[in-house]
């Protein structure tokens, strides 16, 4: 079993041997589940939606929008 120490502040340091498993670098988003009192820590990629700050304007992602902007 490897351990880490949750701090004052509820934080803690995910292991080396976690982050290498993991394939974790410094400003990866990490995500929980939480299942009969266990947790499942996983790297959660970055999809294109992510990537998209417009993504969240859907009233913008029409398929008239999408022909009347496609030479831009």
């Amino acid at each position: 079993m490897i351990r880490s120490r949750l701090t004052s502040k509820s934080q803690t340091t995910i292991p080396q041997a976690v982050r290498t498993t993991l394939g974790l670098q410094p400003g990866d988003e990490i995500g929980y589940v939480v299942e009969n009192g266990q947790v499942i820590l996983t790297r959660v990629s970055a999809t294109a939606e992510q990537d998209d700050p417009f993504a969240t304007f859907s009233e913008w992602n029409s398929v008239a929008d999408q022909h009347a902007y496609a030479g831009l």
